[in-house]
């Protein structure tokens, strides 16, 4: 067997690739986890809604030791119109205990994962820059950086989302803009007791809101907003081809959500830490498909499209160490049996199909699909308004039943009945 300088060789720092990293090194294997940035996250804008109960598998207190900012108790779906916002608020103290779900800063989150990976017996070299696979006739068999060459059994690609490691293998060609979202982002600092009392939190609640409509000028995608310990993150993601077809400008939408007349007054007085952009799945079934091996090199996280957005709730990172746990179990068997062949690490895609990531990939297929429809994104959102208006406006005048006041305003709309019983159709079968 040709020598190597590690059984398994990780790119990627983030979530996907710490907890593979970790979990192998945990089973007694040499692992080298490779991260382009100076530190683990230090490149990443993400931050996001962490639905973290995967990780008890890895840390079991994970929400009691991890850099975690809030636990999400709140969630707020609302559709956004030019002067009005109607708004679903859900809270339930049963998603605090067992913590279903916290806000997380990947800039802190992601550097105490490389932590624990190296508490672990990883080998974890940050600064290096990964230009290219190593490849012996169809057998990878390492991974190339500048003058640099580590080889290793099993190379596990991590890269994100544009993983230029996947597209070398083949796994994946560059993604159209249908498949892709850019997402823009402000993190507000915002005094700890003002934040609570704006948001109405408890000392270690949080609320995460999902918006349609005007947050994304009709552009398909939607806009976010979660609290922190002491800030908000919020902005929008932008799917690539309904952006460039509406020639609009990422940022300037961005803008336009924040000073949305419901949404600015919950940033006011908040001082602006973080401002950026970054590219992110739209379409992760899509994406996924069911070809993430070749001979010695497994693909994880978002390389392999392992993000859903269900309109309620956009999901990464949970997915991410779903798949992370997975390839580390099918890894270490194939490390067992000294066979890295494509038939060995195959068993990754079996693996994965039986867990929660296989199985939610499939049942939310459709849902990059439903989320196509353009009456979402301002039509149904005026619908709303004009029910809700008639409801609650008192102008001296005869009230009429609330059903008369709903079909008036239906009358009123843009949505026709056909299109309402299709969507509604179609929206049960996507969610």
């Amino acid at each position: 067997m040709e020598e190597v300088d590690f059984d398994v060789i990780v790119i990627g720092g983030g979530v996907a690739g710490t907890v593979c990293a970790h979990q192998l090194a945990s089973r007694g294997h040499s692992v080298a986890l490779l991260e382009r940035g100076p530190v683990a996250g230090s490149k990443n804008l993400s931050g996001g809604v962490f639905y973290c109960r995967v990780m008890e598998q890895v840390f079991p207190d994970f929400c009691s030791q991890a850099p975690v900012e809030r636990r999400i108790t709140r969630n707020v779906v609302s559709f956004l119109n030019e002067s009005s916002a109607v708004n679903i608020d859900y809270w339930d103290e049963r998603l605090a205990e067992p913590v279903n779900a916290v806000s997380v800063l990947r800039a802190k989150l992601d550097p105490w994962l490389a932590e624990r990976a190296e508490e672990a017996g990883v080998t974890v070299m940050p600064g290096v820059k990964v230009d290219q696979l190593i490849v012996d006739g169809e057998q990878v068999v390492g991974v190339r950086a500048g003058d640099d060459e580590l080889r290793s059994h099993v190379v596990v690609a991590a890269d994100g989302v544009n993983s230029f490691i996947a597209q070398q293998a083949g796994v994946r060609a560059k993604e159209p803009t249908k498949h892709l979202a850019v997402g823009v982002k402000s993190v507000i600092q915002l005094d700890e007791c003002v934040l609570k009392d704006r948001f109405r939190l408890g000392d270690h609640d949080g609320v995460a809101y999902a918006v349609v409509g005007d947050s994304t000028q009709t552009v398909a995608g939607g806009g976010f907003l979660y609290t922190n310990r002491d800030s908000a993150s919020v902005g929008v993601v932008l799917r690539l081809d309904d952006l460039e077809r509406k020639r609009l400008v990422a940022s300037q939408v961005h803008d336009h959500f924040l000073s949305h007349p419901a949404i600015a007054p919950l940033l006011a007085g908040g001082e602006l830490l973080e401002y950026g952009c970054h590219l992110t799945i739209e379409d992760g079934p899509a994406m996924v498909g069911h070809d993430l091996t070749r001979p010695g090199l497994v693909i994880i996280g978002d390389a392999g499209g392992f993000t859903l957005n269900t309109g309620l709730t956009i999901r990464g990172m949970d997915l991410a160490a779903g798949s992370a746990l997975a390839a580390a179990t099918c890894i270490s068997a194939a490390l067992a049996k000294g066979d890295y062949s494509q038939e060995a690490l195959d068993a990754y895609q079996q693996a994965l199909d039986a867990t929660f990531v296989g199985h939610d990939m499939k049942l939310y297929a459709k849902a990059p699909r439903f989320l196509e429809t353009e009456r979402l994104y301002g039509d149904y959102g005026t619908l709303l308004a004009d029910v809700f208006y008639r409801a609650f406006t008192m102008d001296a005048q005869p009230r009429t039943h609330l059903r008369t006041a709903a079909l008036q305003a239906f009358k009123n709309s843009t949505v026709r009945v056909h299109q309402l019983i299709r969507d509604v159709a179609a929206g049960v079968r996507a969610l």
